[in-house]
């Protein structure tokens, strides 16, 4: 589902030198695997969710999505292919303050003629513990309500990847877990999840985990043994 083939990212710092975040980068998530990305804050996790995104062009190297070599498409290409077969979840949230939750969630399908997207929408909501704050703005809704509804949105019209930045980072123990499960079913029912966290709780959600070592002028992303509960 999602294929990374010698990937490189780097950022100009302020004194003009080049930081690199990681080189070389091939990686692999099947349908069906749910794979955390781990490592501390600064480190490279939500830039590299972005790049398999095709939000964030990479300096070198292919990023494939359900086959497609997406950096080789034109912009127009890309955002409709991001838009039919990629779901985010941000740690952040991004729910759009003057819409309403169920407007929040229909967006992103407004351009794709989902079927019965309403339906699904309130499906997705009721599933979450929120119909109820269907009508609600996001001002009007607790963090971890914020990040079902989030969640909701990044699943209607059933992408076949879910990127899910930190999206357990703000929440408390019940909220996380749900989101959690809610990742871990989708990847059962065939789905592939890539989920960046510096968390080792989450990461024992994952099928197994991939480690970034941190900003340098040699970054690596590279897998190893993952701690305790985890498969690598």
């Amino acid at each position: 589902m999602l294929e990374l083939r010698g990937v490189r990212k780097s950022y100009e710092s302020p004194t003009g030198e080049e930081l690199q975040v990681f080189h070389d980068v091939t990686l692999d998530v099947g349908a069906g695997e749910f794979v955390a990305a781990r490592g501390p804050s600064g480190c490279g996790k939500s830039t590299l969710l972005l790049v398999c995104g095709t939000l964030l062009r990479p300096d070198a190297g292919s990023v494939r999505v359900g086959g497609t070599d997406v950096y080789a498409l034109t912009a127009n290409r890309r955002a409709r292919l991001c838009a039919e077969r990629v779901g985010f979840v941000f740690q952040q949230f991004h729910l759009v303050p003057y819409l309403t939750v169920r407007e929040n969630v229909l967006a992103r399908t407004i351009a794709l003629g989902v079927e019965d997207a309403p339906g699904r929408a309130d499906a997705l909501l009721d599933r979450f513990g929120i119909g109820g704050r269907a009508g609600h703005h996001p001002a009007q809704l607790s963090t971890g309500e914020r990040q079902r509804a989030g969640l909701a949105r990044a699943l209607l019209g059933s992408p076949g990847l879910v990127l899910a930045d930190e999206p357990t980072g703000n929440l408390d123990d019940e909220n996380g877990r749900v989101v959690l499960d809610a990742l871990s079913e989708f990847a059962k029912a065939g789905g592939a999840v890539l989920m960046a966290t510096h968390d080792s709780v989450a990461a024992e959600a994952a099928d197994r985990s991939i480690f970034l070592a941190g900003p340098s002028t040699d970054l690596n992303l590279a897998q190893r043994p993952a701690m305790s509960g985890t498969k690598s």
